[in-house]
């Protein structure tokens, strides 16, 4: 299992999503070439434009991130904390407990997700 303890100052930001050019990592994305967003720090972005729907966010930082409204279905989230994150209106994968998501928006914990029956 991936080791998700790493210090959180230590991850390495998206720079297409820390200077908010959502257009151009959206490009990106539907060019069939995705950047690696593993281990990504994404906290206090705003990413409710952003393509992020079947990519894989493992451990990622989305601590008050604003992800209102966007479409994570097919998405790993294994590993990732939305602590206080603006999560209205996201579409979760239907893997993720509902209970995992609260505990993370609320507590910052690491998010687990389970295998679909």
């Amino acid at each position: 299992m991936k080791d998700y303890s790493s210090s959180i100052d230590k991850l390495p930001k998206m720079t297409e999503l820390l200077e908010e050019n959502i257009d151009e990592f959206n490009k990106m994305v539907d060019n069939n070439n995705p950047p690696d967003m593993r281990n990504k720090n994404l906290s206090s972005l705003d990413l409710r434009k952003a393509k992020l729907k079947g990519l894989d966010l493992s451990g990622c930082y989305f601590r008050n991130a604003n992800l209102k409204g966007i479409d994570l279905t097919g998405c790993s989230l294994h590993g990732a904390s939305i602590h206080n994150a603006t999560i209205s209106g996201v579409l979760f994968p239907e893997n993720l407990p509902v209970e995992e998501i609260l505990m993370s928006v609320n507590y910052g914990t690491r998010m687990r997700v389970f295998p679909k029956d």
